[in-house]
């Protein structure tokens, strides 16, 4: 086997040790670090995320695979051309006001970077005005994504979308929403630009909303 087929099925069954070691010997055989993360990492984690999205592994192997997949990005971070890593553009992403939960979001962030998003995480019990003013400090972010795991928190999200909606900004910028009792319906009721189903959809979903 290549050393990228090997380096593929490390990121695909989370061995971070081997992804370090594979794509260190990648770039020692003269391998280009773009094409290394585009190619093997990217590619391995959206097999991954197919194996997700069918059911066939779940959340404890996504998040080993996202971990072992960012740590052959780090060893290659020298080496990419600067940006190479977020060529995708920037993301803010945060938990609405009221809910903290943060797996499900963390699980989305480790997605979008994986798919090439530079990542602005802001966290959770975020309220209308955070958002907005992350995005103030972020002014070249291409999406705001909003996660929710509480049906209570519904309407905060709602509200939130609806003020980024009325925001001199809105034209600059998609809104992204998932979480555990958000469907498309919801998502499209509340002005929402995209929804995903799960962290691997959403990478999707992004990188769709960006193109």
């Amino acid at each position: 086997m290549s050393t990228y087929e090997d380096l593929s099925l490390a990121v695909q069954k989370g061995k971070k040790k081997l992804v370090e070691e594979y794509t260190k010997k990648a770039i020692d055989e003269g391998a280009d670090a773009t094409y290394i993360l585009n190619d093997v990492l990217i590619d391995a984690m959206g097999k991954v995320g197919d194996s997700f999205s069918k059911g066939d592994i779940f959340v404890p192997e996504m998040l080993l695979a996202a971990r072992s997949m960012k740590a052959g990005v780090d060893v290659l971070k020298p080496y990419l051309a600067t940006g190479a890593a977020g060529a995708m553009g920037k993301c803010i992403i945060g938990t609405v006001a009221g809910d903290l939960h943060d797996i499900g979001k963390n699980l989305v962030v480790m997605m979008m970077e994986s798919a090439g998003f530079e990542v602005v995480d802001i966290g959770v019990d975020i309220s209308e005005d955070g958002f907005i003013q992350a995005y103030k400090e972020n002014p070249d972010a291409k999406i705001i994504a909003l996660s929710a795991l509480l049906t209570t928190t519904m309407p905060a999200m709602e509200s939130t979308v609806k003020k980024i909606k009325e925001s001199d900004f809105a034209d600059k910028v998609k809104v992204m929403v998932g979480g555990a009792p958000i469907d498309e319906k919801f998502a499209v009721q509340i002005g929402a630009d995209g929804y995903a189903v799960d962290a691997a959809s959403a990478a999707e979903k992004a990188k769709e909303l960006v193109s």
